[in-house]
């Protein structure tokens, strides 16, 4: 009876280390580059997927403005020259998604670029109750100043960091994802001393949390410089319309006022032709 038991409390251990490892395999996360569908060739297309659901989609344009130095002609002073690194199609791509932080990770060029972009949710307390939002709270872009692609002969050619400090950027709503059409430039302290590595975003549509249905973005929350833009494009046509109605308002007006004094009786100014009245 021992032997039996022992047998039938091994089997079912064996049972539950296998649920535990096909548990943790379906928890997995996967990533997609989905860049091939955008029209914008710029634009590249991003999703991380748990459980055979999307949790993180991210579109956007990126370019990094990177200065770095080289030798001048005599051999003695250092000129600063730039490299703009534009974040190109076919890269790698790894992420995880969590209730309160999501991580996105990009390589590219043989792995001589690599970004990182870290997302925060948070609540707050406001008059109306308590809110959540989400940001980008966090950017890392490492490059190598050794690649030849970019960076001519670039003196301290190696690898180097830049990191942002106290980021608060794409401040939305929870729940929503964020849009920006705009450009947007994010400042990045570098390793390599006394440079700042410029990140610009444009064609931006992001959600790191809250995603609903499979591969398809919630509810829009536009930036201010897009919505001000709106307004600036739709502006012209609004005073337009209101211009055309007060023209038409007059027109109708001085129609009906001439229509009116035309069937009243004209009162001759002469006296003297007050005896042909009547």
């Amino acid at each position: 009876m021992d032997l039996r038991r022992r047998a039938l409390l091994g089997v079912d251990g064996l049972r539950v280390l296998l649920m535990l490892f096909l548990t943790r395999i379906m928890a997995e996360q996967e990533v997609e580059n989905l860049s091939g569908l955008s029209t914008n060739p710029e634009k590249d297309i991003f999703v991380v997927r748990e459980n055979g659901t999307t949790c993180l989609m991210a579109e956007f344009a990126a370019k990094f403005i990177v200065p770095y130095d080289v030798w001048a002609s005599n051999y003695v002073d250092l000129i600063t020259e730039q490299a703009d690194i534009s974040l190109t199609r076919g890269a790698e791509v790894k992420g995880h998604c969590g209730h309160d932080e999501s991580e996105l990770q990009v390589f590219w060029v043989d792995r001589a670029y690599a970004l990182k972009m870290l997302f925060l949710k948070e609540s707050h307390n406001t008059p109306k109750g308590p809110e959540a939002t989400w940001k980008l709270s966090k950017v890392q872009f490492v490059y190598d100043s050794s690649e030849k692609t970019h960076f001519k002969d670039a003196v301290s050619a190696g690898k180097h960091t830049a990191n942002s400090h106290h980021l608060s950027a794409l401040v939305t709503p929870a729940g929503k994802s964020y849009e920006c059409q705009a450009q947007q430039t994010i400042s990045l302290a570098s390793s390599d001393p006394q440079k700042t590595v410029t990140m610009i975003l444009s064609a931006v549509h992001i959600q790191p949390f809250d995603i609903i249905s499979d591969f398809v973005f919630s509810e829009e929350h536009k930036c201010p410089v897009d919505e001000r833009e709106q307004l600036e494009e739709t502006l012209p046509l609004i005073l337009g319309l209101i211009l055309g109605l007060v023209i038409v308002v007059t027109l109708v007006i001085y129609h009906i006022h001439h229509k009116m004094t035309a069937n009243q009786v004209q009162i001759p100014r002469d006296r003297s032709q007050y005896k042909h009245m009547g």
